[in-house]
């Protein structure tokens, strides 16, 4: 047996710590595909201290920008860092002026770890501040001191503030690690709404907003409220909700301008509120998914000294809203109570429509239940004799040490799940065969997803009919074919995804499965190539006299040859989802009966393609 001693004991400084372990800081180490990759937290992380100098204020003006390499400079017009401490900022750990509850009693960042993860994990890392007609910068790489500039690059004489700018480190990212201007777009106008005056402008664009809450509810929601939005305010809580037609629940919650996109304590105590105040308003004991199925809402609070559950800080630990106050629950339902029945006794058309909404999902509700027994009891008998799922032993709802590697791939017919079944990994990977084309979904209720067989079965397989928790595969791969019946596929079951199961693409598990066009071979060589530059490279690779193949269909590509296909290097595209109406819109055009529209559309953007495979 090894040894244990004195020597095994190590201490690391700050920099090697973070880099060590970058993942306790950011979260994922992802290309920057996923709005929750590492280098989104990093952004995140400088802006919120322009921000926090807004709120406290100092500084109208945040500006943003990002160039084509991917350098990315951040600049606002506060205060600035005391000079004198710009490296302490920088670069000494547990350190800030955030401690000071009276100088940012009710800032996002509390632990004096932000810029110094960006800084640790950068290659390029420079910050300056401006204080009084006085300037200061310093150039670090990794965390290190590369140049304590005498002379800063920038103007001494500019307004008063603070630039970082920071090349992400491509030792410890993906070395094609790309900023998506949605991701960071919608990021400033989250920033805008919960912040209403601060503009902050991205490459040039400009993001402003005036009514906050109200106008991220109204940008975000993709159906059409049934009543105006309720708007309420108070001393460090603001609320805006709405019900719509659609069955779940929508809710953007806030701690300090946080994004808590995991929710927390103020996400459970609003939901437990609203069911509260409605029950006493309305005198009736009304099931609490009667009353929330429909809700879009945002909650935002300013908690003082936040504990939040990860450095990431999407989730919210804190019980009590300061130190030694009341707790977050108890000043929740307090607020709820005085202010939701205010207004609803002053309002009595929309404590009408709201009554309407909530007597409306009790049938639906209530109709649904035998509809549901039938779908669990076809569930049960499918476990037993579904022959259409291929399941594996390991499932994501599970202690087994590779739950994070499961998969089920969502293949069309039996001949595409028959290479895939041959050649996958039992241990982690399962396959769920469809019958030819899904039902088209769009505008049905979810009633439909128990009366149609081959969607219970996949619900049941994947269990998420009470919501994720119970979900049995971290990755689903939608697996179809490269021709246009795969590629309509492919549209219906995210059209049934996106209207049943949304959850399922916001928490990033679904993705598509790219699986090569092409194969080019010679007696020595083989290339698959996924598209028809890589197609042209393998020719010139193996010369044009080589056997060119055009996959048209997953079954016509081999047990044998599919192995890698799925295998750690398999691609996969996953589904991101920009929410609010044009996604309604989107669906509307695509999948709704606009078939005129749809016409014209294809006319007016028809293209001949030759298939030079096969000239």
């Amino acid at each position: 047996m090894a040894g244990y001693t004195e020597d095994d004991i190590k201490s690391l400084d700050w920099r090697e710590h973070i880099r060590l372990r970058p993942g306790m800081y950011i979260g994922k180490l992802g290309d920057g595909s996923s709005q929750d990759d590492g280098i989104y937290i990093l952004l995140k992380e400088v802006i919120d201290n322009a921000v926090d100098e807004y709120v406290m204020g100092h500084g109208k003006e945040i500006h943003i920008d990002i160039d084509e390499a991917g350098r990315v400079e951040v600049r606002d017009y506060g205060r600035g860092i005391p000079l004198g401490k710009l490296y302490d900022c920088a670069a000494q750990i547990n350190t800030g002026a955030k401690y000071d509850s009276e100088a940012f009693k009710k800032s996002v960042g509390l632990n004096g770890v932000g810029i110094k993860a960006v800084n640790a994990l950068s290659s390029f890392f420079e910050i300056q501040a401006w204080r009084e007609g006085k300037t200061k910068a310093i150039e670090f790489s990794k965390g290190e001191v590369v140049d304590e500039m005498k002379t800063p690059r920038a103007d001494k004489e500019a307004a008063n503030g603070t630039r970082l700018a920071f090349d992400v480190d491509s030792t410890i990212f993906p070395k094609r690690v790309k900023w998506r201007d949605s991701f960071v777009e919608r990021m400033c106008r989250y920033y805008s709404f919960l912040n209403p005056g601060l503009c902050l402008v991205y490459n040039g664009k400009k993001y402003k907003s005036k009514h906050g809450l109200l106008d991220l509810l109204k940008e975000e929601m993709d159906e059409e409220p049934l009543y105006e939005p309720i708007v309420l305010k108070g001393p460090d809580i603001d609320v805006v909700f709405t019900h719509t037609m659609g069955s779940s629940e929508e809710y953007y919650s806030f701690v300090n301008g946080q994004h808590t996109t995991q929710g927390g304590t103020h996400l459970a105590a609003f939901r437990e509120a609203l069911v509260k105040t409605l029950r006493e308003f309305y005198k009736k004991q009304w099931d609490p998914a009667d009353i929330r199925s429909g809700v879009e809402a945002a909650i935002s609070v300013r908690v003082e000294e936040p504990v939040f559950e990860s450095q990431t800080k999407t989730k919210l630990g804190s019980t009590h809203m300061a130190p030694e106050g009341e707790t977050v629950r108890t000043f929740i339902s307090n607020f709820m109570k005085e202010q939701l029945d205010n207004y609803l006794h002053k309002n009595s058309a929309v404590a009408d429509e709201l009554q309407k909404r909530i007597l409306q999902a009790e049938r639906e509700r209530k109709e649904l239940k035998g509809v549901k027994k039938l779908a669990r009891d076809r569930a049960r008998q499918a476990k037993l004799h579904n022959k259409k799922l291929r399941d594996c032993k390991a499932h994501l709802d599970t202690k087994h040490k590779r739950r994070l590697e499961t998969t089920i791939f969502i293949t069309e017919g039996d001949s595409a799940s028959g290479s895939i079944t041959k050649c996958r990994d039992v241990e982690t990977q399962a396959v769920f065969s469809l019958r030819g084309k899904p039902l088209n979904t769009f505008g049905l209720s979810r009633k439909i997803v128990y009366e149609n067989e081959e969607f219970a079965l996949l619900q049941a397989a994947l269990n998420i009919e009470d919501g994720l928790d119970g979900l049995r595969y971290n990755n689903v791969v939608i697996a179809t074919d490269a021709d246009v019946d795969g590629m309509h596929i492919r549209l219906l079951l995210l059209t049934f995804i996106l209207q049943f199961f949304p959850e399922l693409i916001r928490e990033g598990h679904l993705s598509i499965l790219e699986t090569p066009l092409f194969r080019v071979r010679n007696k020595k060589k083989t290339f698959y190539c996924y598209d028809d530059d890589e197609r042209v490279k393998a020719l010139e690779e193996v010369g044009k006299t080589a056997e060119v193949t055009r996959f048209k269909g997953l079954g016509e590509i081999s047990p044998d040859e599919f192995g890698f296909m799925i295998g750690p290097e398999m691609r996969l595209d996953p589904v991101l989802m920009e929410e609010g109406k044009s996604l309604k819109e989107m669906l509307t055009f695509y999948m709704g009966k606009n078939t005129p529209d749809r016409q014209g559309f294809i006319i007016d953007n028809l293209r001949a393609d030759v298939d030079t495979a096969e000239v």
